[in-house]
């Protein structure tokens, strides 16, 4: 896997899901809202600490800087 989200967009990511893991933790929603948090939550987390993104790699984007070639 390639890196393909940039540093800001991984910290908005882990930020997210570090937010969204404690609504959940919380019961804000009641349970379908713990589980969709919780579930979307953990995939902020997990693609902001990795930098791949599934969607970001079918539509063919990259936030992350092209390293330049000599």
């Amino acid at each position: 896997m390639r890196v393909n989200e940039g540093t800001k967009d991984r910290v908005i990511r882990v930020v997210l899901g570090l937010v969204l893991g404690s609504l959940a933790y919380a019961h804000v929603g009641g349970v379908a809202g713990v589980w969709i948090l919780g579930i979307v939550g953990a995939v902020s987390f997990i693609t902001g600490l990795t930098g791949f993104c599934v969607v970001y790699r079918l539509v063919g984007i990259r936030t992350c800087a092209v390293p330049v070639r000599k």
